[in-house]
């Protein structure tokens, strides 16, 4: 059962227009966040999907999605949250800077080779990049897939199985009749099945199964 971390509200008496503080904190994957229901997708980086796993130095595989989901808990885990908005996405996500206290989060998961920068959409975090990996930490380690590659890969996978290939996304009901769908990059992708007999669906894309009133599962606490 998915568990809420409490945050002390301890913020700075003067904020930015644009900027929140929060008590309750959800974390969903490695670069987004559930505030007071609000969900907020980290500006500028990209981390591993909850169920990818990356190179490691000395052979074999380390699970880096489940890492950076605990780097990130670890990070906002006891201290006082706030994000600066930066606009929304094409799901409805807000994008934010976040800081735990005084610690830029976005900029500590690159730093920690925990995400990778997102240079499609932002430069910032370009040279903390840099640094953690000629480092060669967390995702550095050994040469690997990105996150964006990862989720091209497995959209196109022969392993989806749906009806329609173009529309890969699972739209499942759990037993508490909650509406979760599930991306092909799911970690429980694999082991979903579709009922439409109960009111299970697929989608075509994030957008429309989060305006069917489908949400995305959270990974973290």
């Amino acid at each position: 059962m998915l568990k809420y971390i409490i945050i002390s509200c301890l913020v700075a008496f003067v904020l930015p227009a644009n900027a929140y503080a929060f008590s309750d904190v959800r974390i969903v994957d490695g670069d987004t966040i559930d505030v007071d229901n609000v969900r907020y997708r980290l500006h500028g980086i990209d981390a591993p999907e909850a169920g990818q796993s990356c190179k490691a130095t000395r052979g074999g595989s380390w699970n880096c999605g489940k890492a950076a989901i605990e780097k990130l808990e670890t990070l906002i885990a006891g201290r006082s949250v706030r994000c600066e908005a930066r606009g929304k996405d094409a799901y409805s996500r807000v994008i934010g800077v976040c800081f735990a206290d005084k610690i830029d989060i976005n900029s500590e998961m690159v730093a920690a080779g925990m995400a990778w920068a997102f240079r499609r959409y932002s430069i910032d975090y370009v040279a903390v990049e840099e640094k953690a990996q000629a480092d060669k930490i967390g995702i550095w380690q050994k040469e690997t897939q990105t996150a964006w590659d990862y989720r091209a890969a497995r959209w196109a996978s022969p392993l989806n199985n749906a009806p329609d290939p173009d529309c890969p996304i699972k739209g499942n009901i759990n037993r508490k009749q909650e509406k979760i769908y599930h991306t092909p990059w799911s970690k429980d992708y694999a082991k979903t099945k579709i009922d439409t007999v109960s009111g299970e669906r697929w989608f075509c894309s994030e957008d429309e199964a989060i305006e069917a009133g489908w949400r995305a599962p959270a990974w973290g606490h």
